[in-house]
């Protein structure tokens, strides 16, 4: 069986204690408390100011959680609320448009999906809740690339793969695609990443008008395009009011 890591462990007590306390705590109290050597308190704790956990109060002396961990615990509490906002409306977009559905969130340098509603009809599917899917290819991924500043980084620095013939790999044509993807609100991924594959992605945004995620439908080229290769318009218009939908869901009003 793996043994715990002792540093970390004691960074999660302290990281508790503070987090049980009504009042900033001094070096002393913290050690004591935990039963640890002042150098090996300090350490830790200079280690996680370092970091954003923990703030030392500039005239006291004393620390106290620091922001970074109220950051880390919003994105938790917007991933799990975006799930619960997206529930009806994506089951009513699968509903009408006859496809799979996907919402998806930025994850390290991709998308991870978080929430998944089948095509409504008896073909047998596999569930990607957990999955991850590229950026710069997927029709998720250039939605959160063109919105958010911290996925275009990732977009942007990582290495753009070529999945199939379509992909767009090159920097400028690629800055392109995220031009008019802002420009008309919606994403779209033709062949891009899986051959016989096209989805449509629209924004998510949040009650500080912000990007949290992106909303897609995806399907056979054949169901989800026109005869003359082009997306459905009626299923651009759909996946567009349902991320509007979920997007007033969490207070970020009309757009």
């Amino acid at each position: 069986m793996a043994r715990n890591i002792q540093s970390l462990e004691r960074a999660a007590a302290m990281l508790r204690l503070l987090a049980g306390g009504e009042r900033r705590l001094g070096l002393s109290d913290v050690a004591s408390s935990l039963g640890l050597a002042k150098g090996t308190a300090h350490g830790i704790l200079r280690t996680l100011q370092a970091e954003g956990f923990v703030e030392q109060d500039p005239a006291s002396g004393r620390y106290q959680l620091g922001a970074e961990l109220l950051r880390l615990g919003n994105s938790y509490l917007d991933v799990h609320e975006l799930r619960a906002r997206a529930l009806v409306w994506t089951d009513d977009l699968a509903r009408s448009s006859g496809e799979s559905v996907y919402v998806g969130v930025l994850h390290q340098q991709g998308v991870l999906i978080m929430h998944h509603v089948f095509r409504p009809d008896d073909s047998r599917q596999v569930l990607e809740v957990g999955a991850m899917q590229p950026l710069h290819s997927t029709a998720l991924g250039k939605v959160l690339s063109a919105y958010d500043p911290v996925a275009h980084g990732e977009a942007v620095e990582g290495e753009r793969t070529a999945f199939t013939p379509r992909t767009v790999t090159g920097l400028d044509d690629f800055e392109s695609v995220l031009d008019l993807t802002r420009a008309r609100g919606w994403a779209a991924d033709v062949e891009e990443t899986w051959d016989g594959v096209a989805s449509v992605a629209a924004p998510i945004h949040d009650r500080r008008r912000m990007p949290v995620g992106a909303i897609a439908i995806s399907g056979a080229v054949e169901r989800v395009c026109n005869g003359g290769g082009e997306l459905r318009s009626e299923l651009i218009a759909a996946v567009r009011d349902c991320a509007r939908a979920v997007s007033r869901d969490l207070g970020a009003g009309r757009f």
